[in-house]
Protein backbone atom coordinates (compact mmCIF):
# COMPACT_ATOMS: atom_id res chain seq x y z
CA UNK A 1 0.00 0.00 0.00
CA UNK A 2 2.74 2.22 0.01
CA UNK A 3 3.65 2.70 3.33
CA UNK A 4 7.14 4.12 4.20
CA UNK A 5 6.91 3.13 8.02
CA UNK A 6 4.72 0.63 9.84
CA UNK A 7 4.74 0.09 13.95
CA UNK A 8 3.94 -3.03 15.64
CA UNK A 9 2.39 -3.49 19.14
CA UNK A 10 4.08 -4.02 22.36
CA UNK A 11 4.04 -7.68 23.64
CA UNK A 12 3.23 -8.82 19.99
CA UNK A 13 6.34 -10.73 19.32
CA UNK A 14 6.01 -12.73 22.84
CA UNK A 15 2.73 -12.17 24.61
CA UNK A 16 1.66 -12.21 28.67
CA UNK A 17 2.62 -13.56 31.81
CA UNK A 18 5.68 -14.45 31.69
CA UNK A 19 8.10 -14.75 35.06
CA UNK A 20 11.70 -13.10 34.64
CA UNK A 21 12.66 -17.09 33.93
CA UNK A 22 10.11 -18.02 31.84
CA UNK A 23 10.68 -15.28 29.40
CA UNK A 24 14.46 -15.63 29.35
CA UNK A 25 15.03 -18.20 26.52
CA UNK A 26 12.76 -15.66 24.64
CA UNK A 27 14.72 -12.66 24.93
CA UNK A 28 17.40 -11.56 22.21
CA UNK A 29 20.18 -9.60 22.74
CA UNK A 30 20.67 -6.00 21.98
CA UNK A 31 24.26 -3.63 22.32
CA UNK A 32 23.29 -0.76 23.92
CA UNK A 33 25.97 1.53 22.24
CA UNK A 34 24.82 3.62 19.64
CA UNK A 35 28.10 4.59 18.02
CA UNK A 36 28.13 0.93 16.26
CA UNK A 37 26.00 0.52 12.50
CA UNK A 38 24.78 -2.35 12.47
CA UNK A 39 22.57 -4.63 10.02
CA UNK A 40 21.52 -7.95 11.51
CA UNK A 41 20.28 -8.83 8.06
CA UNK A 42 23.59 -8.45 6.03
CA UNK A 43 25.60 -9.01 9.42
CA UNK A 44 23.69 -12.12 11.02
CA UNK A 45 26.70 -13.54 12.74
CA UNK A 46 28.10 -10.81 14.84
CA UNK A 47 25.87 -11.21 17.89
CA UNK A 48 24.81 -14.41 19.26
CA UNK A 49 20.98 -15.02 20.21
CA UNK A 50 19.85 -12.19 17.65
CA UNK A 51 17.40 -14.24 15.91
CA UNK A 52 14.56 -11.86 16.12
CA UNK A 53 16.35 -8.84 15.24
CA UNK A 54 17.70 -10.58 12.11
CA UNK A 55 13.76 -11.41 10.89
CA UNK A 56 12.94 -7.75 11.61
CA UNK A 57 15.58 -6.31 9.78
CA UNK A 58 14.84 -8.49 7.16
CA UNK A 59 11.27 -8.13 6.67
CA UNK A 60 12.28 -3.94 6.69
CA UNK A 61 14.66 -4.48 3.96
CA UNK A 62 13.10 -6.71 1.80
CA UNK A 63 10.11 -4.87 1.83
CA UNK A 64 12.35 -1.30 1.97
CA UNK A 65 9.85 -0.38 4.82
CA UNK A 66 11.19 1.66 8.01
CA UNK A 67 9.85 -0.99 11.23
CA UNK A 68 9.73 -0.60 14.43
CA UNK A 69 8.76 -3.63 16.79
CA UNK A 70 8.85 -4.11 20.47
CA UNK A 71 10.52 -7.66 22.19
CA UNK A 72 12.47 -8.60 25.14
CA UNK A 73 16.21 -8.09 25.53
CA UNK A 74 18.75 -8.74 27.66
CA UNK A 75 22.05 -7.42 28.40
CA UNK A 76 24.41 -9.18 30.95
CA UNK A 77 25.83 -7.12 33.45
CA UNK A 78 28.89 -7.24 36.62
CA UNK A 79 27.91 -7.04 40.15
CA UNK A 80 30.26 -4.09 40.19
CA UNK A 81 27.23 -2.26 38.86
CA UNK A 82 24.97 -1.35 41.86
CA UNK A 83 21.81 -1.89 39.74
CA UNK A 84 22.66 -5.33 38.47
CA UNK A 85 20.14 -7.85 39.07
CA UNK A 86 21.27 -10.27 41.20
CA UNK A 87 21.10 -12.83 38.01
CA UNK A 88 23.57 -11.38 36.61
CA UNK A 89 21.58 -10.04 33.40
CA UNK A 90 19.34 -7.19 32.62
CA UNK A 91 16.27 -8.08 31.15
CA UNK A 92 14.47 -4.92 29.30
CA UNK A 93 11.00 -4.05 27.28
CA UNK A 94 12.52 -2.66 23.98
CA UNK A 95 11.35 -1.37 21.04
CA UNK A 96 13.98 -1.55 17.65
CA UNK A 97 13.49 0.52 14.75
CA UNK A 98 15.00 -0.19 11.69
CA UNK A 99 15.18 1.58 8.30
CA UNK A 100 14.17 0.69 4.68
CA UNK A 101 17.73 -0.98 4.54
CA UNK A 102 17.26 -2.68 7.50
CA UNK A 103 20.08 -0.79 9.25
CA UNK A 104 18.67 -0.83 13.27
CA UNK A 105 18.73 2.89 13.89
CA UNK A 106 17.22 3.26 17.31
CA UNK A 107 16.25 1.41 20.65
CA UNK A 108 14.89 2.02 23.19
CA UNK A 109 14.00 0.39 26.72
CA UNK A 110 10.56 0.73 28.50
CA UNK A 111 11.16 2.86 31.40
CA UNK A 112 7.80 3.38 32.99
CA UNK A 113 6.97 -0.80 33.23
CA UNK A 114 2.87 -1.30 34.22
CA UNK A 115 3.52 -4.49 36.52
CA UNK A 116 6.04 -6.24 34.28
CA UNK A 117 7.76 -9.00 36.54
CA UNK A 118 9.76 -10.07 33.80
CA UNK A 119 11.74 -6.63 33.06
CA UNK A 120 13.83 -4.42 34.89
CA UNK A 121 13.26 -0.52 34.43
CA UNK A 122 17.12 0.77 32.89
CA UNK A 123 18.65 2.65 35.10
CA UNK A 124 18.55 5.75 32.98
CA UNK A 125 15.68 7.00 30.92
CA UNK A 126 16.63 6.51 27.27
CA UNK A 127 15.81 9.14 25.06
CA UNK A 128 15.69 6.83 21.67
CA UNK A 129 14.80 8.94 17.92
CA UNK A 130 15.51 8.33 14.52
CA UNK A 131 15.65 10.05 11.17
CA UNK A 132 13.50 9.19 8.29
CA UNK A 133 14.01 11.00 4.84
CA UNK A 134 9.91 11.09 5.09
CA UNK A 135 8.96 13.37 7.86
CA UNK A 136 12.24 14.05 9.60
CA UNK A 137 12.83 13.10 13.15
CA UNK A 138 11.01 10.07 15.46
CA UNK A 139 10.54 9.54 18.92
CA UNK A 140 9.90 6.69 20.23
CA UNK A 141 8.21 5.28 23.39
CA UNK A 142 6.40 2.77 25.11
CA UNK A 143 2.55 2.11 26.87
CA UNK A 144 2.81 3.56 30.01
CA UNK A 145 5.21 6.07 29.37
CA UNK A 146 2.39 8.40 28.12
CA UNK A 147 1.80 9.06 31.50
CA UNK A 148 4.85 10.52 32.60
CA UNK A 149 7.25 13.66 31.97
CA UNK A 150 10.26 10.93 31.96
CA UNK A 151 10.89 10.17 28.71
CA UNK A 152 8.48 10.96 26.78
CA UNK A 153 7.66 14.46 27.36
CA UNK A 154 11.46 15.77 28.22
CA UNK A 155 11.86 13.93 24.50
CA UNK A 156 9.38 15.85 22.52
CA UNK A 157 10.40 18.79 24.33
CA UNK A 158 14.32 18.63 24.57
CA UNK A 159 14.64 17.58 20.46
CA UNK A 160 11.67 19.30 19.42
CA UNK A 161 9.99 16.66 17.90
CA UNK A 162 6.39 16.22 15.77
CA UNK A 163 6.53 12.30 15.08
CA UNK A 164 6.33 9.64 17.62
CA UNK A 165 5.98 5.82 17.03
CA UNK A 166 4.41 4.06 20.32
CA UNK A 167 3.71 0.60 20.45
CA UNK A 168 1.12 -0.10 23.38
CA UNK A 169 -0.66 -2.63 25.27
CA UNK A 170 -2.90 -0.65 26.91
CA UNK A 171 -6.20 -1.71 29.14
CA UNK A 172 -8.67 0.81 28.64
CA UNK A 173 -9.93 2.49 31.78
CA UNK A 174 -12.90 4.51 31.14
CA UNK A 175 -14.38 7.08 31.34
CA UNK A 176 -10.63 9.24 31.17
CA UNK A 177 -8.18 6.87 29.80
CA UNK A 178 -9.06 4.71 27.00
CA UNK A 179 -6.59 4.30 24.67
CA UNK A 180 -7.76 6.20 21.61
CA UNK A 181 -9.08 8.57 24.24
CA UNK A 182 -5.59 9.50 25.79
CA UNK A 183 -3.55 8.71 22.52
CA UNK A 184 -5.66 11.41 20.61
CA UNK A 185 -5.66 14.14 23.42
CA UNK A 186 -1.78 13.33 23.75
CA UNK A 187 -1.47 14.32 19.92
CA UNK A 188 -3.37 17.70 20.43
CA UNK A 189 -1.65 19.02 23.70
CA UNK A 190 2.01 18.16 22.31
CA UNK A 191 0.81 19.27 18.40
CA UNK A 192 2.38 16.11 17.09
CA UNK A 193 1.23 12.98 15.24
CA UNK A 194 1.42 9.57 16.70
CA UNK A 195 1.71 5.95 15.19
CA UNK A 196 0.17 4.25 18.18
CA UNK A 197 -0.11 0.51 17.46
CA UNK A 198 -2.13 -1.04 20.53
CA UNK A 199 -2.29 -5.18 20.58
CA UNK A 200 -5.45 -6.39 20.04
CA UNK A 201 -6.96 -8.77 22.98
CA UNK A 202 -10.34 -7.62 23.97
CA UNK A 203 -10.53 -9.85 26.83
CA UNK A 204 -7.64 -8.19 28.16
CA UNK A 205 -9.55 -4.93 28.26
CA UNK A 206 -6.77 -4.46 25.51
CA UNK A 207 -7.58 -2.35 21.97
CA UNK A 208 -7.62 0.71 20.25
CA UNK A 209 -4.99 1.60 18.14
CA UNK A 210 -4.81 4.55 15.50
CA UNK A 211 -2.35 7.16 13.39
CA UNK A 212 -3.19 10.46 15.04
CA UNK A 213 -2.72 14.52 14.09
CA UNK A 214 -3.50 17.07 15.98
CA UNK A 215 -7.04 17.85 14.00
CA UNK A 216 -7.62 14.18 12.38
CA UNK A 217 -7.02 10.35 13.45
CA UNK A 218 -8.07 7.14 12.11
CA UNK A 219 -8.49 4.75 14.41
CA UNK A 220 -9.68 1.29 15.27
CA UNK A 221 -11.81 0.56 18.34
CA UNK A 222 -13.21 -2.88 18.60
CA UNK A 223 -14.17 -4.90 21.88
CA UNK A 224 -16.46 -7.68 19.98
CA UNK A 225 -14.03 -9.41 17.62
CA UNK A 226 -10.51 -10.76 17.57
CA UNK A 227 -9.71 -9.57 14.32
CA UNK A 228 -6.97 -6.84 14.25
CA UNK A 229 -6.53 -4.48 11.73
CA UNK A 230 -3.88 -2.74 9.65
CA UNK A 231 -4.65 0.92 9.67
CA UNK A 232 -3.05 2.79 7.16
CA UNK A 233 -3.10 6.16 6.05
CA UNK A 234 -1.04 9.25 4.44
CA UNK A 235 -0.32 12.36 6.95
CA UNK A 236 0.59 15.83 6.82
CA UNK A 237 4.27 16.18 8.26
CA UNK A 238 4.29 18.76 11.08
CA UNK A 239 6.92 20.98 10.63
CA UNK A 240 8.87 21.93 13.36
CA UNK A 241 8.31 25.63 12.96
CA UNK A 242 5.32 26.04 14.40
CA UNK A 243 5.30 26.18 18.67
CA UNK A 244 3.60 23.31 19.90
CA UNK A 245 0.39 23.98 21.44
CA UNK A 246 1.84 24.01 25.56
CA UNK A 247 4.26 26.42 24.21
CA UNK A 248 1.54 28.84 23.43
CA UNK A 249 -0.19 27.74 26.61
CA UNK A 250 2.81 29.18 28.94
CA UNK A 251 3.02 32.11 26.88
CA UNK A 252 -0.70 32.83 26.69
CA UNK A 253 -0.21 32.15 30.65
CA UNK A 254 2.47 34.45 31.22
CA UNK A 255 0.81 37.60 29.58
CA UNK A 256 -2.26 37.19 31.49
CA UNK A 257 -2.76 38.97 34.94
CA UNK A 258 -6.10 40.34 35.09
CA UNK A 259 -7.53 40.88 38.63
CA UNK A 260 -11.60 39.90 37.39
CA UNK A 261 -11.70 38.05 34.49
CA UNK A 262 -14.36 38.45 32.05
CA UNK A 263 -14.78 35.00 30.30
CA UNK A 264 -15.80 35.16 26.88
CA UNK A 265 -17.41 32.61 25.45
CA UNK A 266 -16.01 31.22 22.16
CA UNK A 267 -19.13 28.90 21.48
CA UNK A 268 -22.21 30.68 24.17
CA UNK A 269 -23.04 34.28 24.18
CA UNK A 270 -23.05 34.70 27.93
CA UNK A 271 -20.09 35.83 29.43
CA UNK A 272 -19.00 34.41 32.75
CA UNK A 273 -17.62 37.10 34.95
CA UNK A 274 -16.12 34.96 38.01
CA UNK A 275 -13.57 35.83 40.70
CA UNK A 276 -12.01 32.36 42.54
CA UNK A 277 -12.83 31.88 45.30
CA UNK A 278 -15.63 34.15 44.89
CA UNK A 279 -18.19 32.46 45.52
CA UNK A 280 -19.39 29.83 47.78
CA UNK A 281 -21.13 26.30 46.73
CA UNK A 282 -24.82 27.41 48.00
CA UNK A 283 -24.52 30.28 46.15
CA UNK A 284 -27.72 31.12 44.28
CA UNK A 285 -27.63 30.99 40.65
CA UNK A 286 -28.85 34.73 38.72
CA UNK A 287 -31.85 33.05 37.17
CA UNK A 288 -33.35 33.14 40.53
CA UNK A 289 -33.61 31.93 44.00
CA UNK A 290 -32.98 28.33 43.14
CA UNK A 291 -30.32 26.25 44.84
CA UNK A 292 -27.69 24.98 42.84
CA UNK A 293 -27.41 21.14 42.51
CA UNK A 294 -25.73 19.19 45.97
CA UNK A 295 -22.01 18.32 45.60
CA UNK A 296 -21.67 14.26 45.91
CA UNK A 297 -18.98 11.96 45.88
CA UNK A 298 -17.94 9.04 43.81
CA UNK A 299 -15.24 6.68 42.94
CA UNK A 300 -13.82 7.07 39.00
CA UNK A 301 -11.31 5.19 38.26
CA UNK A 302 -9.86 4.67 41.66
CA UNK A 303 -9.93 7.89 42.69
CA UNK A 304 -12.83 10.05 45.04
CA UNK A 305 -14.01 13.10 43.15
CA UNK A 306 -16.56 15.67 43.93
CA UNK A 307 -19.34 15.67 41.65
CA UNK A 308 -22.65 17.91 40.91
CA UNK A 309 -25.18 16.64 38.61
CA UNK A 310 -26.12 18.04 35.50
CA UNK A 311 -29.96 18.87 35.40
CA UNK A 312 -32.03 20.53 33.44
CA UNK A 313 -31.73 21.69 29.96
CA UNK A 314 -29.52 24.21 30.10
CA UNK A 315 -26.95 26.10 32.99
CA UNK A 316 -23.45 27.26 34.74
CA UNK A 317 -21.84 24.92 37.29
CA UNK A 318 -18.99 25.22 39.37
CA UNK A 319 -17.48 22.06 41.39
CA UNK A 320 -13.99 22.65 43.22
CA UNK A 321 -11.76 20.03 45.08
CA UNK A 322 -8.75 21.36 46.74
CA UNK A 323 -6.85 24.12 45.00
CA UNK A 324 -8.94 22.80 41.33
CA UNK A 325 -12.30 24.67 40.35
CA UNK A 326 -14.17 23.39 37.59
CA UNK A 327 -16.81 25.33 35.79
CA UNK A 328 -19.54 24.36 33.15
CA UNK A 329 -21.93 26.14 30.99
CA UNK A 330 -24.24 23.65 29.01
CA UNK A 331 -27.10 23.70 26.89
CA UNK A 332 -28.38 20.21 26.14
CA UNK A 333 -30.58 19.56 22.36
CA UNK A 334 -33.06 17.60 24.11
CA UNK A 335 -33.40 16.33 27.51
CA UNK A 336 -32.53 12.68 27.43
CA UNK A 337 -33.23 10.14 30.37
CA UNK A 338 -29.41 9.98 31.16
CA UNK A 339 -27.74 11.55 34.29
CA UNK A 340 -24.43 13.56 33.63
CA UNK A 341 -22.13 15.37 36.26
CA UNK A 342 -19.27 17.28 36.47
CA UNK A 343 -16.55 15.86 38.30
CA UNK A 344 -13.01 17.46 39.72
CA UNK A 345 -9.84 15.74 41.21
CA UNK A 346 -6.85 17.18 42.51
CA UNK A 347 -4.94 14.76 44.07
CA UNK A 348 -2.42 11.98 43.96
CA UNK A 349 -3.36 9.23 42.02
CA UNK A 350 -2.58 6.05 43.42
CA UNK A 351 -3.52 3.24 42.02
CA UNK A 352 -1.44 0.81 39.55
CA UNK A 353 0.94 3.62 39.46
CA UNK A 354 1.38 6.76 41.38
CA UNK A 355 0.62 10.19 39.44
CA UNK A 356 -0.81 13.28 40.36
CA UNK A 357 -3.82 14.06 38.45
CA UNK A 358 -5.78 17.54 37.94
CA UNK A 359 -9.26 17.00 36.39
CA UNK A 360 -12.15 18.54 35.23
CA UNK A 361 -14.68 15.96 33.81
CA UNK A 362 -18.09 15.97 32.40
CA UNK A 363 -19.06 12.56 32.56
CA UNK A 364 -22.30 10.05 31.70
CA UNK A 365 -23.06 7.93 34.63
CA UNK A 366 -23.45 4.42 34.25
CA UNK A 367 -27.30 4.87 35.66
CA UNK A 368 -29.49 7.50 37.03
CA UNK A 369 -28.32 7.22 41.03
CA UNK A 370 -25.37 9.19 41.96
CA UNK A 371 -23.63 6.62 42.87
CA UNK A 372 -23.47 5.24 39.00
CA UNK A 373 -21.14 8.13 38.23
CA UNK A 374 -17.73 7.42 37.17
CA UNK A 375 -18.85 3.83 35.85
CA UNK A 376 -17.88 2.73 32.57
CA UNK A 377 -19.87 3.98 29.88
CA UNK A 378 -19.22 3.03 26.12
CA UNK A 379 -22.94 4.33 25.05
CA UNK A 380 -24.77 8.26 24.82
CA UNK A 381 -27.28 9.51 23.33
CA UNK A 382 -27.29 13.16 24.69
CA UNK A 383 -26.00 16.02 22.53
CA UNK A 384 -24.50 18.72 24.45
CA UNK A 385 -23.02 21.87 23.66
CA UNK A 386 -20.87 23.01 26.63
CA UNK A 387 -17.66 25.23 27.30
CA UNK A 388 -15.59 23.67 30.20
CA UNK A 389 -12.76 25.39 32.46
CA UNK A 390 -11.07 25.32 35.29
CA UNK A 391 -8.14 27.10 36.89
CA UNK A 392 -5.21 24.51 36.43
CA UNK A 393 -1.76 24.22 37.58
CA UNK A 394 -0.25 22.77 35.27
CA UNK A 395 0.50 23.44 31.93
CA UNK A 396 0.18 19.93 30.82
CA UNK A 397 -3.23 19.58 30.26
CA UNK A 398 -4.62 16.82 28.08
CA UNK A 399 -8.18 17.65 26.31
CA UNK A 400 -10.76 14.45 26.27
CA UNK A 401 -13.72 14.10 23.90
CA UNK A 402 -15.40 10.74 23.78
CA UNK A 403 -18.43 9.97 22.20
CA UNK A 404 -20.87 7.39 22.02
CA UNK A 405 -19.53 4.03 20.94
CA UNK A 406 -16.22 4.82 21.94
CA UNK A 407 -15.62 7.47 18.85
CA UNK A 408 -13.61 10.73 19.13
CA UNK A 409 -14.42 14.10 18.60
CA UNK A 410 -12.65 17.84 18.29
CA UNK A 411 -13.48 20.50 20.25
CA UNK A 412 -14.06 23.64 18.65
CA UNK A 413 -11.96 26.11 20.67
CA UNK A 414 -9.23 25.27 24.22
CA UNK A 415 -6.33 27.34 25.20
CA UNK A 416 -6.01 29.39 28.15
CA UNK A 417 -7.96 32.41 28.96
CA UNK A 418 -7.65 34.40 32.06
CA UNK A 419 -5.28 31.87 34.22
CA UNK A 420 -8.40 29.35 33.41
CA UNK A 421 -7.85 26.69 30.51
CA UNK A 422 -11.22 25.84 28.48
CA UNK A 423 -12.44 23.59 26.13
CA UNK A 424 -15.89 24.22 23.88
CA UNK A 425 -17.90 22.35 21.85
CA UNK A 426 -20.84 23.24 20.12
CA UNK A 427 -22.29 19.81 18.70
CA UNK A 428 -20.82 16.12 19.43
CA UNK A 429 -21.02 14.35 16.54
CA UNK A 430 -23.12 11.87 18.98
CA UNK A 431 -23.64 11.15 22.51
CA UNK A 432 -21.38 12.42 24.54
CA UNK A 433 -19.89 9.65 26.89
CA UNK A 434 -16.67 12.04 28.28
CA UNK A 435 -15.55 15.64 27.87
CA UNK A 436 -12.67 16.64 30.19
CA UNK A 437 -9.31 18.61 30.92
CA UNK A 438 -6.86 15.53 32.31
CA UNK A 439 -3.94 17.75 33.77
CA UNK A 440 -0.90 16.15 34.86
CA UNK A 441 1.19 17.93 37.33
CA UNK A 442 4.62 15.71 36.82
CA UNK A 443 6.30 17.84 39.91
CA UNK A 444 4.16 16.70 41.97
CA UNK A 445 4.24 12.91 41.69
Amino acid sequence: QGAQIIVFPEDGIHGFNFTRNSIYPYLDFVLRSHSGKWNPCREPYLFNDTEVIQRLSCMALKNKIFLVANLGTKQPCEHSDPHCPPDGRYQFNTNVAFDNDGMLVATYRKHNLYFEYAFDTPPEPDYALFDTPFAGKFGMFTCFDILFFEPAVNLIRQYNLKQIVYPTAWMNQLPLLSAVEFQQAFATAFNVNILAANIHHPSLGMTGSGIYTPVKSFIYHNMESYGGKLIVAEIPVITTGHETHLESNQRFRENLHDSCRTFTSASLDDQVCFKEQEETPGRVSEKGNAQLPPPFYAEMMYDNFTFVPVWGEKGELQVCANTLCCYLNYQRAALTDELYALGVFDGLHTVHGTYYVQACALVKCGGLSFSTCGQEVTDATALIDFQLWGNMSTPYIFPLLLTSGITLDFADHMGWKNHHYFISKNRTSSGLLTAALYGRWYEKD
